[in-house]
Formats: structure tokens, C-alpha cells, sequence
């Protein structure tokens, strides 16, 4: 570890319900967001691993909200999986290791928030889908996970980001950064901001049809990228869902979206070469049956009717907000080499022209599944 992260963590491994001592870390699971360590400890003559990560609190700016909303829910899909007896529960659902105090989070000296998990051992996360099989455990995972949660009772949970997939509020945000363009980039996304000025057709579409009653809120995990889902090391067979900053009330359709966007391309969301962009049917049919094997328990005829156009529309978005934040300056995602975001937008548009080209077909796919 390097001395100012061991000196981070030796404090941390203090103030958490953890008793033994540590031993390594690692960082774990490089995303935008948040700040994240495996960390190794000797509790007891036994070796047992946690999870510390610090919470971008520019990003969520409510961490009390975040962890009640992470409490709330896991301790939901607990009972649930108790209910079934299901075995393996620390392996099925995320377990919050509380401060020594009870808090679910740590603040130190420096405003930072920290919390811990339990580690989920023996299961891994891919960055990007390899095989009909993953795709087919990751649907399978998402649509159980909203099926889990669907019956949760007590008040609305928090919205941790406020209108985080309302697609017109993000496309009126891209619209202002290109008017101001305050850090002249928009000469060199011209391209790709003419693309999104003309899609503005798509943008309503699913905005319209909840108000209007068609398809009803839902709680959702609104972060349902393919590297949240962890499979078993050793059967591939879908484990745990992860990342659950963003469970709050939304549209199974943005989860639904979300996975096609991430699971049916054999490319990284960030890819160069372009030309190997495509939205693979084959991955795509694996991930609807799995999501239907478990999300048709509660699903309504509407919400099935917008599944191949959910994916359009959320590859849109999230191309969408990239480009956004290139243009403002790569205030919200962490980048790692120049234009980094224009090459995420660029990916998500080139997506969302080959979804376009099939959407007719993935549609009569999904209306095909009992």
C-alpha cells in the first residue's frame, strides 16, 4: 500500500466493525466514481477480506440518503432470500459492515465518507461480456434483483441523484454546455452534437408513457452496467448485485436499457476502433431470456413493449451525458487520457445506430418469450 493510503486504511480498519488486523490492500474495481480497496485482514489465525470505499460525495451528496437507501434494500433481498432459503446469503446480496458506533458510514477528520462491505469471495466481475452465458446470468441477476425488490414497503426511497435518467432534462443540459461551450470543445464534437440534436424525436418517449400511466415507477438499480453483476468464479452463475449508489424509484426499462447497452457489444464503452461497435443479437436474445426468466414474474404488457427501445434510448442518454461532461470540462466521470469522454459518446452513438438498424427484430424476440 502506498503510506497515504495504509495510513487511510490502518484508521479505517479502527472505526468499523472489523477486529483483526490488517494486512494488504488493493485497489478494487477502477470505475468513474468512487474509491475502492479490497482489503485483507487477520481476524482470529483466519484470513477474511472486506471491501472500504470512499464515497464521491460531489457525486452523491447525501450520504445518509445513499446508506439508508443501501440498508433499506439489501436487508429487503435478505429476507427475501431467507423466505426462499437460499443458501449462501453473504454471496447473494452486499452486507454493510457498520462503524463501531452503529453508523453505516465513516466521516473523518478530512469530510471524507467511508463504508464497508463484507467481501464477496469466490465470484468475479468482467469488464466487458464474453459469452451468452454471462449475458444470459447477467439479465437473470438484474430482473431477480427489481423482482426482490418489488414488493418493498415504507416510504419512497431517496432519489441519491435527482432525475438521473430523465432523458430531457440531460438533453436540455447538453444543449446549454454546447450554447456556452465554455472550454472550446464543441469544434471538435461537432459531429457527435449534431447526432444527439437529432434524436431529440426519442427523447420523450418513455417520459410520456409513465406520465401518462402506462408503465408505472418501479425501484430500480439504474447502474445496470454488466461489471455489476459478479458471477461464481467456478459455474459462472450470477451472484450478487453490486454498485447500488443509484437504487431509488425509476423504470425497469432504464435498468433493462442499461444491460443491452453494456452486455451486447464485445466492446468497452470507451472502445477506439469503432468498427467493432455493434449490438450482437445473439448476446442480445441471451440477456432477454435471462431478464425475462426472472423479471416476467411482475412485468406488465407496456413495460415489455419499450425493452428493444430502452436500450436505444439509454445508450442515447448515456452517450448524452459524456458528451456533456467533455464539453464542460470532465467534471462528472474520471477520465484517463485526453478526449476521453468524447471517445465513451462516440462509442455509446455508434451502439445506438446498430440497435436502431435491429430494434425492429429485438423487439419481436422479446415478444416472442413466454
Amino acid at each position: 500500500m502506498a503510506i497515504y493510503q495504509e495510513e487511510r486504511l490502518r484508521e479505517l480498519s479502527r472505526k468499523f466493525q472489523i477486529y483483526g488486523q490488517i494486512l494488504h490492500a488493493e485497489p478494487c474495481k477502477i470505475g468513474h466514481i468512487n474509491e475502492t480497496y479490497t482489503v485483507t485482514y487477520n481476524q482470529g489465525g483466519v484470513l477474511v477480506r472486506y471491501i472500504h470505499q470512499r464515497i464521491n460525495v460531489n457525486v452523491f451528496k447525501n450520504p445518509d440518503a445513499v446508506m439508508r437507501n443501501v440498508m433499506r434494500v439489501t436487508t429487503h433481498i435478505r429476507h427475501k432470500l431467507e423466505e426462499q432459503e437460499v443458501k449462501d446469503l453473504t454471496r447473494r446480496v452486499l452486507t454493510v459492515v457498520p462503524t463501531r458506533d452503529g453508523s453505516l458510514y465513516y466521516r473523518n477528520a478530512k469530510d471524507e465518507c467511508w463504508r464497508t462491505f463484507v467481501f464477496v469471495e469466490r465470484a468475479q466481475t468482467h469488464e466487458a461480456v464474453q459469452t451468452t452465458q454471462q449475458a444470459f446470468q447477467a439479465g437473470k441477476a438484474f430482473g431477480n434483483f427489481q423482482y426482490l425488490l418489488s414488493d418493498l414497503a415504507g416510504d419512497r426511497l431517496v432519489e441519491t441523484i435527482p432525475d438521473f435518467h430523465h432523458t430531457r432534462k440531460r438533453f436540455e443540459t447538453l444543449k446549454k454546455a454546447v450554447q456556452e461551450d465554455r472550454c472550446n470543445r464543441a469544434r471538435i464534437a461537432r459531429a457527435e452534437i449534431d447526432f444527439a440534436l437529432a434524436h431529440e424525436p426519442i427523447v420523450d418517449v418513455l417520459l410520456k408513457a409513465h406520465a401518462a400511466g402506462r408503465i408505472p415507477e418501479r425501484i430500480t438499480h439504474n447502474d445496470t452496467k454488466f461489471n455489476n453483476v459478479m458471477l461464481d468464479v467456478e459455474t459462472g452463475e450470477e451472484m450478487c448485485v453490486v454498485d447500488l449508489d443509484t437504487v431509488m424509484p425509476g423504470l425497469v426499462l432504464y435498468d433493462f436499457g442499461d444491460m443491452v447497452r453494456t452486455t451486447t457489444s464485445p466492446t468497452m464503452e470507451d472502445e477506439l476502433d469503432l468498427e467493432k461497435v455493434q449490438m450482437g443479437m445473439p448476446m442480445f436474445k441471451a440477456l432477454a431470456r435471462g431478464y425475462m426468466e426472472t423479471a416476467s414474474r411482475f412485468l406488465i404488457p407496456a413495460e415489455r413493449s419499450f425493452l428493444a427501445f430502452s436500450g436505444k434510448l439509454i445508450t442515447f442518454t448515456i452517450g448524452i451525458r459524456f458528451l456533456t461532461d467533455f464539453l464542460v470540462g470532465d467534471t462528472y466521470f474520471r477520465v484517463h487520457r485526453p478526449n476521453h469522454n468524447l471517445d465513451r459518446c462516440r462509442t455509446q452513438f455508434k451502439l445506438v445506430e446498430s440497435i436502431e438498424r435491429q430494434e425492429d427484430k429485438m423487439q419481436k424476440f422479446v415478444d416472442g418469450l413466454a
